[in-house]
């Protein structure tokens, strides 16, 4: 067994718009994770108090202070590493090694004393499935002396659903009493934990986003529990399980994929026109698949132009060309836009459609009719 004088982590961060919350896991007395296995027992999350208290009014020098007047209420406490432990990205003192951490019930009241309205909705938004899991933690003690980290061999976490992966072998690292396991590799003072190994990294990225997946379908299952839905909802939720299920399954198709956007779309009132940033989102999204298109687009133009060259003057109708020529999905968004999807408009479709095919012409940079060259002239010109 060979010893390690160092044992470099980096903490496992939530990343917000505006702040950043690096967390650990406390399993005991003395020992802790920077996974939640979800094969072992119950761990509690702990939340950085420099994390939380940064970008707030409280000055740096007051804020030990601070974390003690929350630790008195046992929502914070003052966690003491074994001198084995460096942190990256974090300046801890070598003599003591110590931080302050916070409980879920800690950072939500950090949250509503200190930030603004649009942070305390997003701790709110990401945070309630861990509160309702951790609401009947005891309170923190005011401090805790952490030896042994216990997630850094992943193997018996991952053994039903990673056992085809290959893993870096450990070796390992006494620290104190106990033993603990991390990959090999150069554990000089100046190793880098990011330095691990790529895929013992992303193996364990992917432990946490599974964890969540799991709080977050745990506390779905209490709600529809606890809650009643109405038919239309339940539909909906079932909609979305049900394609879930296909996407695990590696079978999950296009029409699968439209009835659950359309199923999302009219479970509400999305708000005004001229203020949704769904209907921009969606507006940008179908403009960058039209622009992606428009190489095939011009190619099938040419070719078209090339057909038709002695009779350039006797092209089909509006309608013909427009359906020939350009993706289906765009005339389907014009003639819903301008109000001619109906049966009832079809005489109208029909004396609009040029309107629609210039648009189209115009907006592809593909210019097929006489009308669209002028025009197209005339405001170059003006």
């Amino acid at each position: 067994m060979s010893s390690c004088s160092t044992i470099h982590l980096t903490l496992p961060q939530w990343d917000g718009s505006s702040r950043k919350i690096r967390f650990i896991y406390l399993v005991n007395l003395t020992s802790f994770r920077l996974t939640e296995c979800p094969n072992k027992s119950p761990v509690v999350p702990l939340y950085l108090g420099a994390d939380l208290f940064s970008n707030t009014d409280i000055r740096t020098e007051n804020h030990p202070r601070h974390h003690a007047k929350f630790a008195k209420k046992g929502l914070a406490t003052k966690i003491n590493f074994s001198s084995a432990f460096r942190f990256h990205g974090l300046k801890v003192p070598t003599v003591s090694n110590s931080l302050w951490f916070y409980s879920v019930q800690g950072l939500f009241r950090v949250a509503f004393e200190m930030y603004s309205k649009q942070e305390q909705l997003a701790v709110l938004e990401n945070f309630q499935d861990v509160w309702k899991l951790q609401m009947n933690d005891s309170p923190l003690k005011m401090s805790y002396s952490l030896s042994v980290q216990l997630d850094l061999t992943l193997s018996s976490c991952l053994q039903d659903t990673e056992s085809g992966n290959e893993m870096s072998q450990p070796q390992h690292c006494r620290v104190g009493r106990e033993s603990v396991d991390v990959y090999g590799g150069d554990t000089s003072a100046d190793h880098d934990y990011c330095s691990f190994p790529k895929q013992s990294l992303q193996t364990e990225q992917s432990q946490l986003v599974l964890t969540t997946v799991r709080q977050k379908l745990h506390s779905l299952d209490e709600k529809l529990s606890s809650e009643t839905q109405s038919y239309t909802e339940l539909e909906t939720i079932l909609l979305l399980l049900e394609n879930i299920d296909r996407y695990i399954n590696g079978n999950l198709e296009e029409k699968d994929v439209t009835e659950t956007v359309l199923a999302l779309l009219k479970a509400k009132d999305w708000g005004c026109v001229y203020s949704s940033s769904l209907l921009s989102c969606l507006g940008r999204w179908l403009g960058q698949q039209f622009h992606a298109a428009n190489s095939s687009i011009s190619q099938k133009v040419e070719g078209f132009k090339v057909h038709h060259i002695e009779r350039i003057s006797d092209l089909p109708p509006a309608e013909e060309l427009a359906t020939e020529l350009f993706p289906e999905a765009m005339q389907t968004l014009l003639l819903h836009w301008m109000g001619l999807s109906e049966e009832s408009t079809l005489d109208k479709r029909h004396s609009e459609y040029p309107i629609l095919l210039l648009i189209l012409e115009f907006a592809n940079h593909n210019l097929i009719t006489g009308v669209a060259h002028v025009l197209y002239s005339s405001l170059i010109c003006k």
